[in-house]
């Protein structure tokens, strides 16, 4: 009973990072072949993406009221499963402010930052994948680390966007609209970061 239970909170970790997996390349392939005509449709692709992620978490919080098995602490797996869907929304938080701030074109810094989010995803879900093994794994504490360090070179990428924009931007409306589309990007890896610590505490708890 013990192992099944087990496996449907990593299954359902799981799904959630795959879920930000998706959400991440579906804003790099928006930003990267930037069409403002076409974001009211990609909005749409994203949003099927967080609902579906949304009803992931959903079902971990409902069976979590009853189960009696857990792989580790009750409040863990509902900050884990919280911080993972945190990182979709943000996303998703991306795409709504190029759409409603009506960004007309993509800045080469911004196309930095999204690889920087789709790469900082991928390690994130690395990183769940090996979550089942934590307790004898050799490279969850390195991957933890990998995170981190795109986060740190994401926050030193911002500061230089940020830079530019307030310095070589001369439309005050666009200036507004990228200053926003930035922090969120940036708050993407911020918040990828956040699942690693907070898997990077479950193994010290439990270990």
């Amino acid at each position: 009973m013990a192992r099944k239970n087990d496996s449907f909170y990593f299954d359902g970790f799981k799904q959630s990072a795959d879920y930000a997996c998706q959400a991440a390349h579906l804003l790099s392939e928006v930003m990267h072949h930037y069409e403002p005509d076409r974001l009211l449709e990609r909005f749409d692709e994203m949003h099927r993406i967080e609902q579906a992620a949304d009803e992931v978490r959903h079902g971990m919080m409902d069976e979590l009221v009853t189960a009696f098995i857990t792989p580790f602490d009750r409040d863990d797996i509902a900050r884990l499963s919280s911080v993972l869907d945190d990182v979709t929304d943000r996303i998703e938080g991306a795409l709504h402010r190029m759409y409603y701030d009506n960004v007309l074109e993509i800045r080469p810094d911004a196309l930095d930052l999204v690889d920087m989010v789709e790469r900082s995803c991928g390690k994130m879900a690395e990183l769940i994948g090996e979550l089942p093994r934590f307790k004898r794994s050799k490279t969850l504490r390195e991957q933890v680390f990998f995170i981190n360090k795109i986060e740190q070179d994401a926050d030193r990428l911002f500061v230089e966007a940020m830079r530019r924009l307030h310095t070589t931007c001369t439309d005050p409306l666009q200036v507004l609209a990228w200053h926003e589309v930035y922090v969120h990007l940036e708050l993407c890896t911020d918040d990828c970061e956040h699942v690693a610590d907070v898997v990077d505490n479950i193994v010290m708890e439990n270990s």
